[in-house]
């Protein structure tokens, strides 16, 4: 019997329980993926509990991407960007497998050139600058708290061009940009329901993603959309992530679209 799961606080908005258990239903492996509402000042007891109780690997959320890399090994892009979200534990290995799911999520469109502004400097927004970075983008992060967004460019600046700009000034901004990110929680199910960005900044921009994916029309989806914007929602960076986990801890290459159409059904309720 396989065992994986994921951890977060919250994690009642997660679809990855219902996605994953259709993947391994379809691969036919015996197994069951979990969520666990973890408290901050339990994330050790966590790890290390689900690897006593014979735990294959597990998933992580906010906010514990960048605290749990304490406990494992960093590998790849896991390595460059000091966040994980996948954790192998029998080897006790940490990967990042946000980065390919935001690549994925980005294919077909031409970022070469472009200039993308990512809004949040956590995990998945240093997630989403990296793959940006190596998709050709020149990246501006925007971050509410200079230090920690100083710090994640510092970390970025080896892989391109990526500057750091303070949130409170992302206005000026208006008319530079071809891509907008929205890293952050703003809009999921249980955060509040608000942009970003101010509207204004969506005038001319080519392109707005959204990693938040519950509702998978977010106010930021809704807004891009008003204002002509291309958009590319959340559940396909999730799909794609949730992929490449679950290639990690079974070998097995699952069919994404059994993983999509079952992330849709869950957010449908």
């Amino acid at each position: 019997m396989l065992y994986i799961g994921l951890i977060g606080f919250p994690v009642k908005h997660s679809v990855s329980p219902a996605m994953h258990n259709a993947a391994l239903k379809d691969a036919g492996i015996e197994g069951i993926y979990l969520a666990f509402e973890v408290k901050p000042d339990e994330l050790r007891n966590a790890v290390f509990g689900a690897k006593a109780l014979g735990f294959k690997g597990l998933n992580v959320t906010i906010p514990f991407k960048e605290s749990v890399v304490e406990f494992v090994e960093l590998k790849g892009e896991a390595a460059k960007i000091r966040t994980v979200n996948t954790i192998d534990l029998v080897e006790m290995i940490g990967y990042n497998t946000d980065v390919y799911g935001v690549k994925a999520a980005l294919a077909g469109n031409d970022l070469e050139g472009k200039t993308a502004l990512v809004v949040g400097a956590g995990g998945a927004g240093k997630a989403a600058a990296l793959a940006l970075l190596e998709m050709g983008s020149t990246v501006i992060l925007a971050n509410r708290t200079e230090s920690k967004g100083r710090e994640a460019v510092e970390m970025l600046r080896k892989y391109g061009e990526c500057i750091f700009w303070p949130l409170n000034r992302v206005e000026e901004l208006k008319g530079k940009i071809d891509v907008l990110v929205n890293a952050t929680p703003l809009g999921m199910s249980g955060f509040k329901a608000e942009l970003p960005v101010p509207p204004s900044l969506l005038d001319g921009v080519e392109l707005v993603f959204d990693t938040v994916y519950n509702p998978m029309n977010t106010p930021l989806i809704l807004e891009a959309k008003r204002r002509g914007c291309r958009v590319v929602y959340g559940i396909e960076m999730l799909v794609h992530q949730g992929a490449k986990a679950f290639e990690i801890w079974t070998g097995v290459k699952p069919d994404v679209e059994i993983m999509r159409e079952a992330a849709l059904k869950a957010l449908r309720g």
